[in-house]
């Protein structure tokens, strides 16, 4: 039978994924080998140095370099508060009102004190960075002062595009359908702290109802990609997404415009209603792919059954295989693949490229398009 090997969306309803949870410098891992964690709780923290102020006090203070030893009140390490004095000069005849006292502009340690430049240094207090498991699951292994391995049986869905930061909570189906479209009367304070569900499109104005409600994240099957401006507040270039500063994460499972849900899909995340659930919108399209996921985590008793997806097992795309269009003019479409023509076929751009000829699932429509174009999903 006729396969050709393709990048595959994984929508997967019993794996074994593992997340590695790492620190950027080394700190402190605070989870042991084999321990049951929680998406929600610390596995490892560390600090990491903040802004330095320059202070000039031989100009505040109207004296040489040299001599401001003679008029710090703080030295080299000590801790300091906001508006705490730490340098002056003497009052002029013993009137305070003629004294000038040189103050801390914030809490922090004094970290250098310079008698060539005549400045004072004053670093902000370290920054506290700490490393979720992002996940419930079982500590598989423990990279001693950087994190650890977290591994997670679990049903695994993967978007096409996301924004947004990991988040975690509650699954709550909203839209009745898969190619239902997500008004702002169906969002209500109920959403608050889940993750909704939707069916085919959520507009920009329905999409801040929902983080103006405080509901963690967003999965539809489109979303109009001229409304991420208004989103971010910025044009979104070509790198890779999840930094946004944005309170709610949005996951799109199909592509850009009103495109109705996968029903495997829908029906896996309908399945889950109500239960527990982490989401990620990080996404890169280029070398390195990297998807946007959902990961519903299984109970005790369902993870006895559950086995890693191997991907060595992989035989390519065949004929009668489930696939999604990745590029334009039918991304995000859903068909089946009927044919894989082994000869070049000339395109519209005039590239000899090899084909193969899709139904539409929506349509039912027949089209031709290149194999670059195309990703298998994986069930």
């Amino acid at each position: 039978m006729a396969h050709v090997f393709t990048p595959g969306l994984q929508v997967i309803e019993s794996t074994v994924i593992e997340k590695d949870r790492t620190l950027p410098i080394p700190g402190r891992v605070l989870v042991r080998m084999n321990e049951s964690v929680k998406a929600e709780q610390i596995v490892a923290e560390t600090e990491i140095p903040n802004d330095v102020q320059s202070i000039n006090v031989m100009n505040l203070l109207s004296i040489s370099a040299k001599e401001i030893h003679k008029f710090m009140l703080k030295q080299e390490g000590d801790p300091v508060a906001e508006h705490e004095p730490i340098a002056q000069n003497k009052p002029f005849l013993g009137l305070k009102f003629f004294q000038t006292i040189v103050r801390a502009p914030f809490n922090g340690t004094l970290e250098r004190i310079s008698d060539v430049t005549g400045q004072v240094l004053i670093r902000k207090p370290p920054r506290q960075i700490s490393i979720l498991a992002y996940v419930d699951g079982n500590v598989k292994s423990v990279c001693e002062g950087m994190g650890a391995n977290v591994q997670c049986p679990c049903t695994y869905i993967q978007g096409i595009f996301g924004i947004g930061g990991e988040t975690f909570g509650e699954i709550c189906m909203v839209s009745s359908n898969p190619a239902s479209v997500l008004e702002e009367n169906e969002i209500t304070p109920k959403h608050a702290g889940k993750i909704i569900v939707g069916g085919s499109h959520i507009s920009y104005k329905t999409f801040k109802k929902a983080m103006d409600i405080g509901v963690k994240g967003v999965i539809i099957g489109g979303f109009h990609a001229k409304e991420l401006k208004a989103v971010l507040g910025y044009e979104l270039g070509v790198a890779i997404t999840g930094d946004e500063d944005i309170p709610t994460t949005l996951i799109v499972t199909e592509g850009f415009g009103r495109m109705a849900m996968a029903e495997r899909t829908y029906n896996l995340l309908k399945k889950n209603n109500g239960r527990r659930a982490s989401i990620s919108g990080r996404t890169q399209i280029r070398a390195g792919v990297m998807r946007p996921e959902i990961i519903i985590p299984f109970t005790a008793e369902e993870s006895k059954n559950a086995r890693p997806y191997d991907a060595s097992s992989e035989s390519g795309i065949q004929i009668g295989d489930e696939v999604r269009i990745i590029r334009e003019p039918y991304f995000g479409r859903l068909g089946k693949l009927l044919e894989l023509p082994p000869d070049l076929t000339n395109i519209e751009t005039e590239a000899q490229v090899r084909i193969m000829k899709i139904q539409l699932s929506d349509t039912g429509e027949i089209i031709t398009v290149p194999r670059a174009n195309v990703e298998r999903i994986e069930v």
